[in-house]
């Protein structure tokens, strides 16, 4: 979603393909909503405006606002969260790799840990697969909330790049088996975005899926992930 212009509060929103279909059978009802700061620079915060205190942010209430587009990958990628009051560090996830390779067939696992949230444990986190033809299956276990937690979801093949999410404290996939997809690529990529469910920290985790072999196993680089 995105605001006109900043002179009025009419508000543009762009269906998915999902939601349109959910429009089309008269299901489709708001229930959540995110809120992000993507287009705000802060570093155009100015102390030393000649015009006094009121004209400080005068530059950041005068940037464009990003056009809505139904791509997670390039918008809301900077969302508020509310941390309790006096919170001095910003919880950050924390992951065993943020680069999985793995061949045909061959499954994987995220187990992911939030970092500077000492108040509790999170709850859970939700997975969301960009493109979820390069997965056969997927399984969220754990606590967490949703539709999909604990579900082992076989995923349809379609000819169409979709996302899917699922929410549990951990995700399992299988990659795809099959080679039609792939063409004359020796490997397919796509993007895992990792949120955590009270904190709104997340991470993006890339996962390659190589043509050249049906066994594969995870073959993942440890590195850590923020």
């Amino acid at each position: 979603m995105g605001y006109l212009d900043n002179s009025s509060v009419i508000v543009d929103a762009i269906l998915t393909k999902k939601g349109r279909e959910l429009l089309s059978r008269n299901q489709f009802n708001i229930t959540q909503f995110a809120l992000a700061d993507d287009e705000i620079d802060y570093t155009l915060y100015n102390e030393n405006h000649p015009d006094g205190s009121a004209y400080y942010g005068e530059a950041i209430e005068n940037l464009p606002l990003i056009e809505a587009i139904p791509n997670e990958n390039n918008i809301m990628v900077s969302k508020l969260v509310t941390l309790d009051r006096g919170t001095t560090k910003i919880p950050a996830l924390s992951l065993q790799s943020n680069n999985i390779i793995v061949s045909r067939a061959g499954s994987f696992t995220l187990t992911p840990s939030t970092l500077n949230f000492d108040t509790q444990t999170e709850s859970g986190y939700s997975f969301t697969i960009a493109d979820r033809r390069l997965i056969q299956t997927g399984n969220a276990s754990g606590a967490g909330t949703g539709n999909n937690t604990n579900n082992n979801v076989t995923i349809p093949f379609t000819g169409t790049a979709l996302s899917q999410t699922f929410v549990g404290t951990s995700f399992t996939g299988v990659a795809l088996s099959g080679i039609t997809l792939f063409g004359s690529n020796s490997a397919l990529t796509t993007s895992i975005i990792i949120v955590g469910l009270d904190t709104g920290a997340r991470t993006t985790v890339t996962l390659q899926v190589n043509k050249t072999s049906n066994s594969g196993t995870n073959t993942s680089t440890p590195a850590a992930s923020f």
